[in-house]
């Protein structure tokens, strides 16, 4: 009998902490979803009462243009900046596991270095480089004659790509290094027997066989890019192209803590969790034929 239970009190810490961080957060989102907040009083001083609102915050959530259009935002950022932010994690990564690479060591630790900034200190970095007037770079494109506003309405989104690039560029690089590191050294051995170059090891070998990698860090970024929310909270404060609603994510913050309206923000945020999920099954399915199994 003690035998048999050792696996589950194991597990038990886990699986209690999984449940309290996790499964509970999503249950009472849920549920604030389909109810609605009144306040009594003048500046709400007389409580509150909560009655059922059915499918209205959804309604009202789907019916806001602003969160609208902050859902085609990220789907946009995400197919360049995922598709960018890969593809060079990518590249670097074969080039540092090549036999040709010098100092590979060093090197990983300074690419991985920006993803251990934390991501509003980064914002608040990068928009030293922005402002006209501080930007150096700025002050060398008008020098040449080219005038050019990292944070004017149809720049901004990109300028808030770069951000997000440069702090995990590195940490996708080091998870398709341990994918690579991964790979037989007999197949290497034999590639070279049968004449390949390091140009088709890559593309024959390394490539399809880092493909889990690849999956597990697209995966990592769809779901990421939804959640965007620190970069544009804070470079809102000199943008004036970002509104409060920019992103999904920051929508649903600004219906909780601006417009005190919980059920809108808690609709919103399985909104985006759905889309997440969605998402990242439909990539999979796509990717794998068998939803990701």
């Amino acid at each position: 009998m003690k035998k048999n239970a050792a696996p589950y009190l194991l597990v038990a810490p886990f699986m209690l902490v999984f449940l309290l961080t996790f499964i509970v957060p999503i249950a009472v989102a849920v549920v604030q979803s389909f109810t609605r907040t009144r306040y009594t009083g003048l500046y709400g001083e007389g409580g509150t009462t909560e009655t059922f609102a059915g499918l209205d915050n959804y309604a009202t959530a789907l019916a806001n243009a602003n969160f609208t259009q902050s859902i085609g935002r990220v789907l946009l950022f995400g197919a360049v900046q995922v598709t960018v932010m890969i593809a060079a994690a990518t590249v670097l990564a074969l080039l540092l596991e090549s036999a040709a690479a010098r100092w590979p060591g060093l090197f990983r630790a300074l690419y991985f270095m920006p993803y251990g900034v934390p991501g509003v200190i980064a914002t608040i970095l990068w928009s030293f480089l922005y402002i006209p007037g501080l930007s150096p770079i700025v002050d060398a494109l008008a020098v040449v004659g080219i005038q050019y506003d990292f944070l004017a309405e149809g720049n901004v989104l990109w300028s808030i790509a770069n951000i997000v690039t440069w702090a995990y560029t590195g940490y996708n690089m080091l998870i398709i290094i341990a994918q690579l590191k991964a790979i037989p050294a007999e197949v290497y051995e034999a590639a070279k027997v049968d004449g390949a170059g390091p140009v088709r090891i890559a593309t024959s070998i390394q490539i399809p066989l880092i493909r889990p990698a690849l999956l597990l860090t697209i995966v990592f970024s769809i779901i990421g890019t939804l959640q965007l929310f620190a970069e544009p909270q804070i470079l809102a404060t000199i943008a004036p192209a970002i509104n409060t609603e920019y992103t999904p994510n920051y929508s649903a913050y600004t219906w909780a803590f601006q417009y005190n309206d919980y059920g809108v923000a808690a609709a919103e945020a399985v909104i985006i969790a759905a889309a997440a999920f969605i998402l990242s099954f439909i990539f999979l399915r796509a990717t794998t034929g068998r939803g990701g199994d």
